[in-house]
């Protein structure tokens, strides 16, 4: 059984693994900065297509110098970018929590309702609440 891909596992050292590790490690780190850089690139409104288009073309040709220099030149715009993302976010993410939550006249009235029906509240106190519901 020759020329089996297993075997040639088993001739890889300890060292080798290791790096072979570091060496996927920052593979996934550099994936993970370019897709961060073009995430922010084309969350900026404010720079013109043609910049965002010299940017995308310096970081295929020469993408550890233009990462470099994207990172440094606009570094502290990302994270402000960023913060006003997930700040907007979090508004929506409040306010759809703040709609879902809420409940309508209608089920406030149908609660009130079965409280009035089981005893628990009185006729005139069921009507207070309605008239304050309605009001």
């Amino acid at each position: 059984m020759k020329g089996i891909p297993l075997l040639a596992l088993a001739d890889i050292g300890f060292g080798e693994a290791l790096l072979l590790a570091l060496e996927i490690f920052f593979f996934v780190i550099w994936i993970w900065i370019l897709i961060t850089i073009l995430s922010d690139l084309f969350r900026d409104h404010e720079i013109s297509g043609w910049a965002k288009a010299a940017w995308v073309l310096f970081l295929v040709f020469i993408p550890f110098l233009a990462a470099l220099i994207y990172l440094i030149a606009r570094g502290n715009g990302m994270r402000d970018r960023a913060i006003k993302a997930q700040a907007e976010a979090k508004q929506h993410m409040d306010a759809y929590i703040r709609e879902t939550a809420s409940s309508s006249s209608a089920d406030e009235l149908h609660k009130l309702n079965d409280l009035k029906e089981k005893g628990a509240i009185t006729g005139e106190e069921f009507e207070r609440a309605k008239a304050k519901l309605l009001a």
